[in-house]
């Protein structure tokens, strides 16, 4: 798990977001699931939960993905701990890019200073194509 915005934002993959302990004791009060190949994780019904089962790929609605993004920038926004995970914690930069008015491409990039990350090229061309107003 990585920290991208201290005490509010952490990446991670569903090992991670598994490890329920850890997650608490980071202070996380928001998990943000994006893996739509693994099993929906178990976490105390004091934290907010949230699904997007998207595909690592190409096949996902524009529809799912706007709705991840912009929930997802609005959690940052709002200032609540979250942890986003994806099953291979793959960063997410779009939500972050939107925060932080900044291109896709470029809070990738900002993220990758960070973190290492591999994204798949239809994922991130469909992400772009969801949110063209926020994109690059």
């Amino acid at each position: 798990m990585h920290e991208i915005i201290p005490s509010r934002l952490w990446i991670g993959n569903v090992g991670d977001a598994r490890d329920v302990r850890n997650v608490l004791n980071l202070g996380v009060t928001a998990v943000i699931d994006l893996a739509c190949n693994e099993l929906p994780i178990e976490v105390p019904r004091d934290i907010v939960y949230l699904r997007f089962p998207i595909v690592d790929g190409t096949g996902n609605s524009s529809k799912l993905l706007r709705l991840a993004i912009e929930t997802t920038s609005g959690i940052i926004k709002d200032g609540t701990p979250a942890l986003v995970f994806c099953s291979a914690g793959l960063s997410r930069a779009a939500a972050i890019a939107v925060v932080e008015g900044v291109g896709f491409d470029e809070s990738l990039k900002k993220i990758g200073l960070h973190v290492a990350h591999d994204v798949l090229p239809g994922l991130w061309i469909d992400v772009k194509a969801a949110c063209p107003s926020f994109g690059d």
